[in-house]
C-alpha cells in the first residue's frame, strides 16, 4: 500500500460482511509539456474552479468485501497532468449505499501529490458482497460527480448470472469513443473488462493508415517520458464517454503493449529506438508508473498486471501480462517460434495460471488475455488483402503463417497449456482477447492440423476495436466487403474458427450462467462520428462441458 493510501473508516457491521510504430521522437523539455496547446486541450473550467475533478472517477478491482476507487484532483490551474506542478491537496472520499449518497458506509481521506500526478486511489474494505454501492470525492470545498460501483458475490455465493462488457484497442486520434457510452447505457454490467491498448504511444498522425485525424493526441509528439505518459493518459481521461463508463460499472484492466510501444517485450519494443529515445527499462517504468497512476488496478506481483478474481462459484478470472516478461519476437519461418527457451508468459506467471486453474472450483475459467491464443494461417488470400491484413498483424508483407506477436509466435508456452487443460480434465476455459481489431469466435485446438477431429481444450472470444484501424480502414472499402472475401478464407484456413469480422468497430458483452457462456457482438455505425449509434451483429456461446464454440441467434 502506497502513501496515498489511507485505511477506511466502514459503518458495515463487520459480522454481516464476508471476511477478509515508428516516429523518432525528439524528447521534449518540461517546459514543452506545459505549452499552450496542453492547457488549451483542458477543460476551461480548469483555470477558474480549482480544486477541480477534470478527469472523473472511477473504481476497478472488484472484490467481495471491497472495491478499488481512483480520480484525479487538479488543485491549481497549473497542476495539468505531467507538470509536477501543485500543492499536497487532501481529498476525502465517501461511499454510501444511495445514489443521493445519504446512507454512508465508508468513508476516508487520502492526499493528492505532485508525485503521483495528483491521482489518488482509496481501497475500500469492509462492504457487503454483490452490492451496489455510490461514491463521490471532495476536495477543497469541491465536489467530484457520484458514481456507481459494484462488489463481487461472496467466494462461495450460488450466483445465477455475470454479466461483463469487453473492450480493446481504444486509438483516440482515429474517433469517438461512443462504445464506451453505449455500453454504460446499459446498466446492467457486473464490470467491464479492458484487455489492453487503452492508449496508445504514437504521435499525431503517426499510427494508421488514415488520411484524417480525427482528433488529435495530447501531447502531439510520441509519448516517451514520465511527464509524456502521463499526459496522454490525462488527455484520454477527459472524455465524456469513457468518463460515463467507469462512473457506471468497475473495470477490470490489463495493458498490452500501447500502453507502453509497439510490440513491446521485456527488454525493448518495435517502437522502441535506444539512445533516440532513452533506454528501455526507463520508458518501460515511466509507462507502468503513469499506467498505476491512471488505472484504478491494484498493483500486482513485481509491478505487473497478472492477478486473479472471483465472482461466486459462478467464475473466477485469470488476468494476464503479456508484455513484461515475454521474450522477444522473431521472424516468421525462422522456426524460433517452437523454441521452448522462449516465453510469452514468463515461468512464474505461467507456473501461476496452471496452478489457478487447476485448482479453480467454480464452474467457469475466464482468462483475460490480451493476444489472441487460437492459431492463425492466412490462407490464400489475394495480394491486394494480403499486404494490408498482414501490417494490421505486424506480419511480414509476404504473409506466412504466423503472427509472433501472439501465442503462435510462442508456441511452447500454449502446447504446456493447453496440454495442462487436457491432461487435468479442466473444462470451461475462456479465453477473451483484444489487440487485433477484429472479432473472433474460435475453439482453442490442441492440434490446429487435425481439427477438428481432434481435441478442443478452450474456446475464445476476441473482441473488435473500439476504434482503432481495422481491415477495411486500412483498404479504404466500403464496412463489411473484406469481410465477406476475407473470412470464408480464412475460415477455410483455420476451422477451428467459428466466426470472423475483419472490418467493424465495437465491443463484445459477455454473459454467464451456469449452462453457458456467451458472447454479444455489438458494432457502432460510425467511429467518427461522437453520437454514432449501436446494433447487435452476432452471438456465439460455448455450453458447459463442451469446448466448442457454437452460434446462438438472439442476443441475451
Amino acid at each position: 500500500m502506497t502513501s496515498r493510501y489511507r485505511s477506511s473508516e466502514s459503518t458495515d457491521s463487520a459480522d454481516t460482511l464476508s471476511p477478509r510504430r515508428r516516429t523518432v521522437v525528439k524528447a521534449a523539455a518540461a517546459t514543452a509539456v506545459l505549452a499552450g496547446p496542453l492547457v488549451a486541450a483542458l477543460p476551461a473550467r480548469a483555470a477558474a474552479d480549482s480544486p477541480a475533478f477534470l478527469h472523473g472517477v472511477a473504481s476497478g478491482d472488484p472484490l467481495p468485501d471491497g472495491i478499488l476507487l481512483w480520480t484525479r484532483v487538479t488543485p491549481t490551474a497549473e497542476a495539468i497532468p505531467g507538470s509536477g506542478l501543485g500543492p499536497d491537496t487532501p481529498v476525502d472520499w465517501i461511499v454510501a449505499r444511495d445514489k443521493a449518497l445519504t446512507d454512508i458506509v465508508a468513508k476516508g481521506t487520502v492526499t493528492a501529490t505532485a508525485a503521483f500526478d495528483h491521482t489518488v486511489k482509496a481501497d475500500v474494505r469492509g462492504l457487503r458482497p454483490a452490492t451496489d454501492y455510490w461514491f463521490r470525492f471532495s476536495a477543497g470545498g469541491t465536489d467530484s460527480p457520484a458514481a456507481r460501483t459494484r462488489t463481487a458475490p461472496a467466494p462461495d455465493a450460488a450466483v445465477a448470472d455475470l454479466r461483463f462488457g469487453v473492450v480493446s484497442c481504444a486509438n483516440w486520434e482515429a474517433g469517438y469513443f461512443s462504445a464506451y457510452r453505449h455500453l454504460a447505457a446499459r446498466g446492467d454490467l457486473t464490470a467491464w473488462l479492458h484487455l489492453g491498448d487503452y492508449i496508445y504511444e504514437y504521435g499525431t498522425g503517426a499510427y494508421g493508415t488514415r488520411d484524417t485525424v480525427v482528433r488529435p493526441h495530447v501531447p502531439a509528439h510520441e509519448i516517451v517520458t514520465l511527464a509524456d505518459y502521463r499526459t496522454r493518459h490525462g488527455r484520454y481521461k477527459t472524455d465524456p464517454d469513457l468518463q460515463a463508463l467507469h462512473a457506471t460499472a468497475p473495470v477490470i484492466a490489463i495493458w498490452d503493449d500501447h500502453e507502453f510501444a509497439n510490440d513491446a517485450w521485456s527488454g525493448g519494443a518495435e517502437n522502441h529506438t535506444e539512445g533516440a529515445e532513452g533506454t528501455w527499462a526507463a520508458r518501460q517504468a515511466a509507462a507502468k508508473q503513469a499506467y498505476f497512476e491512471w488505472m484504478p488496478v491494484r498493483t500486482a506481483t513485481a509491478g505487473t498486471t497478472y492477478r486473479r478474481l472471483r465472482f461466486g462459484k459462478l467464475a473466477d478470472l485469470s488476468l494476464l501480462d503479456l508484455r513484461s516478461f515475454r521474450s522477444q519476437q522473431v521472424s516468421v519461418g525462422n522456426g524460433s517460434v517452437d523454441d521452448p527457451d522462449r516465453t510469452l508468459t514468463g515461468r512464474a506467471q505461467l507456473d501461476w495460471l496452471k496452478a489457478g486453474l487447476k485448482a479453480s472450483d467454480t464452474t467457469w475459467r475466464l482468462i483475460g488475455n490480451s493476444v489472441m491464443i487460437s492459431p492463425f494461417a492466412i490462407g490464400s488470400l489475394t495480394a491486394d488483402l494480403l499486404g494490408p491484413l498482414a501490417e494490421l498483424l505486424g506480419l511480414p508483407k509476404e504473409g506466412l503463417a504466423f503472427n509472433t506477436d501472439q501465442w503462435d509466435g510462442y508456441t511452447d508456452d500454449r502446447r504446456e497449456l493447453l496440454a495442462h487443460l487436457r491432461s487435468n480434465a479442466i473444462r470451461n476455459t475462456v479465453f477473451l482477447t483484444g489487440d487485433i481489431h477484429m472479432a473472433w469466435a474460435n475453439d482453442v485446438p490442441v492440434d490446429a492440423g487435425t481439427y477438428p477431429l481432434s481435441a478442443s481444450a478452450a474456446t475464445e472470444f476476441v473482441v473488435t476495436s473500439v476504434t482503432s484501424d481495422n481491415l477495411d480502414d486500412l483498404v479504404k472499402t466500403p464496412e463489411g466487403a473484406i469481410s465477406a472475401v476475407a473470412a470464408p478464407i480464412i475460415r477455410a484456413a483455420n476451422r477451428h474458427v467459428h466466426w470472423v469480422d475483419t472490418d467493424r468497430h465495437g465491443y463484445g458483452v459477455l454473459d454467464i450462467t451456469a449452462d453457458r457462456a456467451q458472447m454479444d457482438y455489438y458494432v457502432l455505425s460510425d467511429r467518427t462520428k461522437p453520437n454514432a449509434t449501436s446494433s447487435w451483429a452476432r452471438s456465439y456461446r460455448t455450453r458447459s462441458g463442451t469446448q466448442k464454440v457454437e452460434r446462438t441467434y438472439d442476443p441475451v
